[in-house]
């Protein structure tokens, strides 16, 4: 099987879902990704003869088939390249350690105490976006029933999953 046919497969059975994380790497460098595209289209635009239409689009008013038919797209490869490398090399590493961090999470603090999904959804998300600490106000409002021993304990279980 060719190599295409290989990435072809692998995106069907992962649902595109591979498609959009690579996509999130070029959103994330999109300056880059412009530039990239405006190594080719800069030259190409002033040979294209166009005009607005009323739909806010464009009608290309000369015969342009030949100018991608057979043009150099060794930018663009290099480019997409490294955006899939990003993903395989340190994006979908980091995204497997996040999920393999939340599950161990969410068991470790079910064996201490019974707390519905929902609420160790938001334990975990508070911890995150608190530097593995629960706020005052987290501990009054949505966790008040947890003990200072409890929430200590908590605090710790996370701060041991992000840094293995």
């Amino acid at each position: 099987m060719p190599p295409s046919a290989h990435a072809t497969r692998f995106i069907r059975l992962t649902g595109g879902s591979f498609t959009r994380r690579v996509s999130a790497v070029i959103l994330d460098r999109i300056d880059e990704y412009r530039r990239v595209l405006e190594t080719y289209s800069r030259r190409l635009l002033p040979q294209i003869r166009w005009r607005p239409t009323d739909r806010g689009d464009v009608e290309v008013l000369n015969e342009t088939a030949d100018f991608y038919r057979y043009f150099d797209a060794t930018p663009h490869a290099e480019f997409l390249f490294e955006c899939v490398a990003r993903t395989i090399d340190v994006d979908l590493p980091a995204e497997t350690a996040f999920l393999r961090a939340y599950d161990s999470f969410k068991a470790e603090v079910s064996r201490m105490i019974d707390m519905p999904d929902r609420l160790l959804d938001l334990l975990f998300r508070f911890l995150r976006h608190n530097d593995g600490k629960l706020s005052k106000r987290a501990r009054e409002r949505e966790f008040g029933p947890l003990t200072d021993g409890e929430a200590t304990r908590i605090e710790a279980i996370y701060a041991d999953l992000q840094h293995p």
